[in-house]
């Protein structure tokens, strides 16, 4: 390694071949190739300065890309690439937000930072919020949706009581997935059900819809009229009970993590919907990112050889056992006007059974989680630029 000679850019030194740069700061050293730099330059000739999206291809850059020299200025380094004998600026804080020079040996199933497992203890204090006063203030929007990350649900009361209110609560985000259910769907009692959810029945907390690929990452129930005995709904936390699996016996965890379940629903003539996909999701770097957990529409499962098949049910019975445990659902009753929002990759939700006297009528409808996250990023942008400008008056 060879260190800049200028003492401005004391803590950074850089390879003798120049293929890498290495950042120390706060007792940590981080390292940067030549090539991901090089690729993340923020100049305007590799990326359009109106949104951010990259010029070039990877094509369009050497491949013995190496650093030459840097320099640094306060916050800020200026890096010479040969054999293109091109300078950029990097901003230090944004290169170490995202450094990459960790430890990538990390448990499967890891969760990120950002996600907070749940039980029955958070009965008591259901993530809610008011539905003028998110529709009114983006700060309060904001703090909901971190909610509903963070949670991977949460209520919203005193909304209008009048149909398709539910599209209102999307409209506040994002964008209606539209499905073969149409872009709302009602939860009521039917005398010839397409979908057992239109019963009086209870139900087991499930994902929906995991017959399909991908499934709608949102769910909004919204209730309008809720006088029948029973019928609270119920949700768990799908990634709090895989852990509490993992945690139990590590080798159920990997049966179901690393095989595929099989999901089907046929509603109608037009309608048949297939997918074949693992009850636990992981990224290739082992972070769990989904559960499709429902039994009314799971499939025969033809992926797990014969010597793995009863330890695969094994493993697959007690994720049941977990999710239908007391004590990891959170119940509550939803009256009209209110509704609550589902990450449906994490959180399982349910009902209990209802009585045919009075009356219990949801409407629902599905969205996409990267709405929601972009309206997370926007939200929070904004509020800080306004900080920012707030402190600069002063």
């Amino acid at each position: 390694m060879r260190e800049n000679s200028s003492p401005s850019s004391h803590g950074v030194t850089v390879a003798e071949d120049g293929s890498y740069l290495a950042i120390a700061a706060n007792g940590q050293t981080s390292r940067f190739h030549a090539i991901w730099l090089r690729d993340n330059a923020r100049d305007k000739e590799t990326r359009s300065a109106a949104n951010g999206q990259r010029l070039i291809t990877l094509a369009d850059i050497p491949a013995d890309t190496r650093i030459d020299s840097v320099s640094r200025n306060d916050n800020t380094l200026s890096v010479r690439f040969q054999p293109e004998d091109k300078t950029t600026v990097f901003e230090i804080d944004w290169l170490l937000q995202h450094a990459y020079d960790l430890n990538s040996e990390r448990e499967a199933g890891w969760i990120n930072n950002d996600i907070e497992l749940w039980d029955t203890g958070l009965s008591g204090n259901v993530p809610t919020a008011d539905f003028d006063a998110v529709s009114d203030a983006n700060d309060v929007l904001l703090q909901w949706l971190t909610l509903v990350s963070r949670y991977g649900f949460c209520k919203l009361t005193g909304g209008p009581i009048e149909e398709q209110a539910v599209l209102k609560v999307v409209d506040l985000f994002g964008h209606v997935r539209e499905t073969n259910y149409g872009r709302f769907f009602d939860v009521r009692a039917e005398v010839n059900p397409s979908n057992l959810a239109y019963t009086g029945l209870g139900l087991q907390a499930h994902t929906d819809n995991p017959y399909r690929d991908p499934v709608p990452t949102i769910q909004v129930l919204y209730c309008l009229e809720s006088s029948a005995a029973g019928g609270d709904n119920m949700v768990v936390d799908g990634f709090a009970a895989v852990k509490a699996l993992q945690r139990e016996n590590p080798d159920w965890f990997e049966v179901l993590s690393s095989h595929c379940a099989r999901f089907e629903y046929a509603g109608s003539e037009t309608v048949h919907l297939r997918a074949r996909r693992p009850m636990i999701e992981l990224a290739p770097d082992g972070e769990l990112t989904g559960v499709r957990f429902n039994n009314r529409s799971a499939a025969a499962i033809t992926d797990v050889s014969f010597d793995q098949m009863a330890f695969y049910y094994e493993a697959y019975r007690r994720l049941g056992a977990i999710i239908d445990d007391p004590s990891m659902e959170v119940t509550f009753r939803l009256s009209p006007g209110e509704c609550f929002i589902v990450d449906n990759t994490r959180v399982l939700h349910a009902r209990k059974g209802f009585s045919g006297n009075g009356s219990r009528w949801l409407q629902g409808c599905y969205a996409d989680k990267d709405a929601l996250q972009s309206t997370i990023s926007v939200l929070a942008a904004n509020s800080a630029a306004q900080s920012e400008k707030h402190y600069a008056k002063q």
